[in-house]
């Protein structure tokens, strides 16, 4: 049932039980001015019926708890613990004292992550930046002589602030206005680095736990032979060698192989004699041991194909027992030449970051170039003036279709033979510079993720949470954005006033220097 309240709040209503009052002129303060609650709530209560259940945590703490995790990088149980130390999280979050008490368990997050999901952050997102723009346009009103539903000048230069772009006010399909950056990451899982010996080790003792949970010694008889001690024993073996050669890892996982598909034709047998085997009713194992039953005879049989082709690559290859969602994906750079978890593909408008798309599986990142033209173009009513984007993505598609949209490739080389470098003139030069700067915008977006706010490490366990960690952090990085506009404005306003005591102080010291100056010229026996 939703329990929510408004969200208008003052900083001199906040309730102190020590003595004192919070500072008005806080970041955390500021930044819960700037943030339309209300509006993101509407969104989150979406999921929650109106009338039934027990009441709900507000939906103002839910999504303040959430920002405050991603913006300190903290855990569940932290970011718990601070918000019940710390009297300006409590006021972020909406209260109206200072409270003791915990505001929900920290479990509470996990079931947070599943009701938002990734499509209900991303529509908090937008939300959220529609509603910054608006704000930004109320202390920005339109020049005089111009109604605000006219287009000026102004509306019609790129955000890059290059050059005027020539539109045609009348058509809206004619305008185009700014530059879409797109770029493609992974944000790794938290996986331990998959071996083919490592995860037939793991499987194998799941294999050995199931059969522990099916054998009955009155129903079945005399328990199946494992060998778990002597297959341990070869496993630990292997581990405890520096580096193994390719022979040595072959045999290591031939006997592992060995040892779960003699386990696996066990829990065949065992099901088979338990009532009915798998269509009867009484099902001898739960959904979870089912599930973990479905994944190791898919790794084996995936292991099994490899290790008779002496192949190390197959199509859905899984890297993970726990997480058998999770794929290997190829990136070919220095230090981490392939990642494990989701790819991820992001845009940059003016400043901007938007989640366009987010698949579990490698692809082609070209193919999210003309839908992201289009998500352009459903934002902000006109499509962009140019593309930036790698080279991966200029394709003779791709190329066709920004052509046919009138859109130009902003960093995009043209086809045929590359000119030197000594034939490029200084202005192709500069120009080639200044596109490479441009796309190092959405780079420094993705790394600011990963090493600030959770991207680089996706600490989630289920496909619908982790999901949910990586588009709650591309809303964070917004809300980070909006923060720092808030430090820059009060820390260049306490800048001017230092610098204006200085010159105040200068003034004055030179008035008083020149009065006596004046006096001592008027009154020295020389004059």
């Amino acid at each position: 049932m939703i329990r929510d309240s408004s969200s208008n709040q003052t900083v001199l209503d906040f309730y102190l039980p020590f003595g004192g009052e919070l500072n008005p002129e806080n970041r955390w303060v500021l930044l819960s001015g700037k943030i339309p609650w209300d509006a993101l709530g509407s969104v989150y209560n979406n999921s929650i019926s109106s009338r039934m259940g027990a009441p709900a945590t507000p939906s103002r703490i839910v999504i303040g708890a959430m920002i405050i995790k991603h913006m300190k990088k903290l855990s569940d149980d932290e970011v718990i613990e601070d918000i019940r130390e710390n009297p300006y999280y409590q006021y972020f979050l909406g209260f109206e004292d200072f409270q003791y008490r915990t505001v929900f368990v920290p479990s509470l997050f996990v079931e947070i992550r599943k009701r938002l999901g990734m499509e209900r952050i991303q529509k908090i997102n937008e939300l959220f930046l529609s509603k910054i723009d608006a704000q930004d346009d109320e202390y920005d009103p339109p020049e005089p002589g111009n109604s605000g539903s006219e287009k000026t000048s102004r509306d019609l230069v790129d955000s890059t602030g290059d050059q005027e772009v020539e539109a045609v006010v009348d058509d809206p399909e004619e305008v185009r206005r700014g530059m879409l950056i797109i770029d493609a990451t992974v944000a790794p899982s938290d996986i331990r680095y998959p071996t083919d010996v490592d995860l037939l080790n793991t499987a194998r003792e799941k294999a050995e736990g199931l059969i522990d949970a099916l054998w009955k010694p009155e129903a079945v008889g005399v328990k199946p032979r494992t060998y778990r001690q002597v297959a341990r024993k070869k496993y630990l073996a292997f581990t405890h060698q520096r580096k193994p050669g390719k022979q040595k890892i072959r045999k290591a996982t031939g006997q592992q192989l060995g040892y779960l598909g003699r386990d696996l034709d066990h829990i065949k047998h065992l099901l088979d004699e338990q009532s009915g085997g798998i269509f009867s009713k009484t099902f001898p194992l739960s959904f979870r041991q089912q599930k973990i039953l479905w994944i190791i005879s898919e790794l084996y049989r995936q292991q099994k194909l490899m290790y008779d082709h002496r192949t190390n690559a197959i199509e859905n290859r899984i890297v993970s027992i726990a997480q058998p969602y999770v794929r290997p994906i190829v990136r070919g750079k220095a230090g981490k030449r392939t990642e494990f978890g989701a790819k991820i593909s992001g845009v940059v408008i003016d400043g901007k970051v938007y989640l366009d798309n987010l698949n579990w599986d490698a692809y082609n990142e070209s193919s999210d170039l003309k839908p992201a033209v289009e998500k352009y173009k459903e934002r902000l009513g006109f499509y962009p003036e140019s593309v930036n984007a790698d080279k991966i993505y200029w394709n003779r598609e791709n190329r066709q279709y920004l052509k046919e949209k009138n859109i130009s490739l902003y960093g995009g080389a043209p086809l045929g033979r590359p000119k030197k470098q000594d034939e490029l003139s200084s202005e192709e030069k500069r120009e080639h510079r200044e596109k490479s700067k441009r796309r190092n915008w959405i780079e420094g977006k993705f790394g600011e993720g990963k090493r600030r706010y959770g991207l680089g490490l996706v600490m989630a366990k289920t496909k619908q949470t982790s999901e949910s960690w990586i588009a709650m952090v591309i809303f964070v990085m917004n809300i980070a954005r909006v923060w720092r506009d808030i430090f820059l404005a009060h820390f260049s306003g306490s800048l001017n006033g230092f610098f204006r005591h200085i010159r105040l102080k200068l003034c004055g010291e030179l008035s008083i220097k020149a009065n006596s100056f004046t006096h001592t010229q008027l009154w020295s026996p020389a004059a």
